[in-house]
C-alpha cells in the first residue's frame, strides 16, 4: 500500500509513502521522493542517505536532473519522512532489513516507471547498505554505483576493529540490542552544514540533529556484520565510483579543518576497502571536501560534480 503527496520540498517534488511489513516496534514505512527531468534521457538515479540523515540535497538532485536523469531518493525506515512516533530513530538489527525498502522502491522505479538504466547514489552508511544490496540482488536495471564517503570500516583505534571487539559487539548486540552506547558528539559536522550555524544548507534538525541520534549495540552489531561482509569481497558487476575527501581530521574546536576535511570517517579506510565492492572501481579523493562531498563549499563540490560527470561520461553515458 502506498500514498502520494506533494513533498515538503514543494512542487514538483512528490513523496510516496509505502507501507512495509511491521517489525518488533510496530508499523513500518519507507518513503520515495521523486522528480522527473525536464528533458529526460530515459535513465534514472536513486539516492540513499547516510546515518542521521534524510533527503534534502536539492542542488545535488538538480545536477542529475539537468543531465536528463529522473531523480529518486529514499528515506529509509525510521529516518526522515519515514520516522514514525513509536520508532527508535535509525534502528535496525540487520542491514538486510533495508533490502526490503530498496526492493519496493526499485520495483517502482524500474517496473512501474519503466526505467531500464538506473544508477544508485549512496552516502556513508547508505553506501555500505547499497553495496551489500547490489551484490545480493543484482538487478538487471542497475547501471552504476556512486558511493559518496561510504562507511566501510570502524574508525578509531585498532582495538575497535579487533576480533575481540567484534565478538563483544556481537554478543552484547544479541543479548541487549537496544542498549545505548555512551559517546560524545561534538556537533561540529552538523554545525558546518546547517545555515543557522556555520553552513549554508537548510534541513530539519529534528530529522538530522546537530547532536546526532543514539547509537544502540544491536545497530552497531549490524554495521560490523556489514563491514565484515564487504571486506571479505563483494562482486558488484557494474562500474563503481567511490568519492571521499582527500583527508580526515579529528578537530577539538571549530576551525578550518571542520570545513575542509572528513571529520566523521577515516578516508584511509575508504581508500583501503574501495576495491572490495567489485571488479571495476574508480576512486577519487576530492581536496577540501567534507564528509558528504556534495555538501562541501561551492568550489569543492563543483570539482566533485566535474569528477562525477567525467566518470559518468566514460562509463555510462
Amino acid at each position: 500500500m502506498s500514498s502520494f503527496t506533494t513533498d515538503l520540498l514543494g512542487e514538483p517534488w512528490v513523496a510516496e509513502q509505502i507501507t512495509l511489513p511491521p517489525d518488533a516496534e510496530g508499523p513500518v514505512v519507507t518513503t520515495l521522493v521523486s522528480r522527473r527531468a525536464p528533458r529526460p534521457n530515459g535513465r534514472a538515479v536513486l539516492h540513499v542517505h547516510g546515518f542521521t540523515d534524510y533527503f534534502f540535497q536539492v542542488e545535488y538532485a538538480q545536477w542529475w536532473l539537468d543531465r536528463g536523469y529522473d531523480f529518486y531518493a529514499v528515506d529509509l525506515r525510521k529516518y526522515g519522512r519515514s520516522l514514525l512516533p513509536h520508532q527508535s530513530p535509525t534502528y535496525v538489527d540487520d542491514l538486510a532489513a533495508y533490502f526490503v525498502d530498496l526492493d519496493v522502491v526499485w520495483w517502482r522505479i524500474a517496473t512501474r516507471d519503466r526505467h531500464d538504466s538506473i544508477a544508485v547514489s549512496a552516502h556513508s552508511t547508505g553506501g555500505l547498505t547499497a553495496a551489500l544490496w547490489a551484490d545480493v540482488r543484482r538487478p538487471s536495471q542497475l547501471s552504476a554505483l556512486v558511493l559518496n564517503a561510504p562507511w566501510f570500516d570502524m574508525q578509531g583505534p585498532p582495538v575497535l576493529r579487533s576480533a575481540g571487539a567484534n565478538a563483544l559487539v556481537d554478543r552484547v548486540g544479541r543479548r541487549t540490542p537496544m542498549r545505548e552506547i555512551p559517546r560524545s558528539v561534538s556537533g561540529f559536522y552538523g554545525r558546518s552544514l546547517h545555515r543557522d550555524h556555520d553552513g549554508e544548507w537548510d534541513f530539519d534538525l529534528a530529522w538530522k540533529p546537530i547532536e546526532s541520534f543514539p547509537v544502540r549495540v544491536g545497530w552497531l552489531r549490524a554495521i560490523r556484520q556489514g563491514h565484515l561482509r564487504l571486506q571479505a569481497g563483494l562482486d558488484v558487476d557494474v562500474p563503481v565510483l567511490v568519492l571521499s575527501s582527500a583527508e580526515s581530521s579529528w578537530p577539538r574546536e571549530m576551525g578550518p579543518e571542520v570545513h575542509s576535511t572528513d571529520i566523521v570517517l577515516d578516508v584511509g579506510q575508504i581508500r583501503r576497502w574501495a576495491t572490495s565492492v567489485g571488479r571495476h572501481v574508480t576512486y577519487v579523493a576530492v581536496e577540501g571536501a567534507l564528509h558528504d562531498v556534495f555538501l562541501s563549499e561551492p568550489r569543492v563540490r563543483a570539482r566533485a560534480h566535474a569528477e562525477l560527470g567525467r566518470w559518468l561520461g566514460a562509463y555510462l553515458e
